[in-house]
């Protein structure tokens, strides 16, 4: 089924808010499942993928950010299953990252990333599993398994800097390695599918400063391609690559735009359009955003706007709109699509 999933972030009831997807990309709702946990409650969740697609698309893992929970939705044909809840070993989940079933949250309470297993629709703690951030002074944006599944990255807003981890074959990570980012406040991030990545680049959100690098993938040592290349919008927060690496998408909070980058061969990274694409142009709101598993489609999220905004991804990496679907509350964070 081709679905596209969301959170209310909610504060005494989380739920998911899910739309089926149809052939051209347009959205139509097909329910909102409770979570079991709690939201924040606040607009805008400062972190990407608190929603997140297992890579088989047979799960949908949710942070709840205001219970300190992790929730595990089983998929089917006619909507979302809750299958478990756990404790996400830490407080104020607000990203998770899963790979080969094996899951790691990112707290954003004293930092930390603590590691699960889905093992027959629950979920597992791994005992002695739990690792700090940098710095307690961290405020992580982000956790991704790289596509090998050998490393996990998290980026630290507060020491602008990006940690990696080596994945042990028990699961458990080691680390951190620790490198500075290109730029300041570094956020959202992606993969190409051989281990080049995009950085986002919010500048502290200063007018006009955002910007997005590139990094190799060596391991676990991550080693600056491109350095910080300015896209001309404002808090820049998210990224997405395209499923067969050349563009990068980055979402523009300031001012409700989506910017293209191109990533050449060797990872290198160059501003195609700074105006790709827009919710509401020039207003804040435009947050969290998703390519579909075929790379046809692009969503993203407008919080003030209360909408999911679509687009169709052309040959050429241009964007054309396919509309836009209400039905969000003002609290909605994260993006999944199938």
């Amino acid at each position: 089924m081709d679905s596209v999933y969301t959170q209310t972030n909610d504060a005494e009831r989380n739920e998911v808010v899910a739309f089926r997807r149809a052939a051209d990309g347009s959205l139509s709702p097909l329910g909102r499942y409770e979570t079991g946990g709690k939201g924040s409650g606040k607009p805008h969740l400062p972190s990407q993928s608190s929603v997140v697609l297992s890579g088989d698309r047979s799960w949908l893992l949710v942070t709840n950010t205001g219970s300190d929970e992790l929730s595990l939705f089983a998929i089917g044909e006619d909507g979302l299953t809750l299958s478990d809840r756990v404790g996400s070993g830490g407080t104020a989940p607000t990203s998770v990252a899963e790979h080969g079933a094996l899951v790691y949250v990112l707290n954003n309470g004293a930092p930390n990333i603590t590691g699960f297993r889905i093992d027959s629709g629950k979920l597992t703690m791994l005992e002695d599993s739990t690792r700090a951030l940098s710095s307690e002074s961290a405020d992580p944006a982000q956790i991704s398994f790289s596509p090998d599944g050998k490393a996990l990255v998290v980026t630290e807003r507060g020491t602008d800097s990006i940690s990696t981890y080596a994945m042990g074959g028990d699961g458990k990570a080691d680390g951190p390695m620790t490198i500075k980012s290109s730029g300041a406040t570094p956020y959202g991030f992606d993969f190409r599918p051989d281990g080049a990545l995009v950085v986002t680049e919010a500048f502290g959100g200063e007018v006009g400063a955002a910007a997005a690098s590139s990094y190799a993938l060596d391991g676990t040592k991550l080693a600056p391609v491109t350095g910080s290349v300015k896209s001309t919008r404002s808090e820049v927060c998210w990224a997405a690559v395209s499923r067969d690496g050349k563009y990068a998408y980055v979402t523009n909070f300031g001012d409700g735009t989506i910017s293209q980058y191109g990533i050449g061969a060797d990872g290198s990274l160059e501003l195609l359009d700074a105006i790709a694409g827009s919710t509401v142009l020039g207003e804040k709101g435009v947050r969290d955003e998703s390519l579909t598993a075929d790379g046809r489609f692009l969503y993203a999220i407008d919080a003030d706007a209360q909408r999911v905004f679509g687009w169709q991804v052309q040959a050429d990496g241009k964007l054309n709109p396919v509309g836009s679907f209400d039905g969000l509350p003002a609290t909605v964070a994260g993006l999944a699509a199938s």
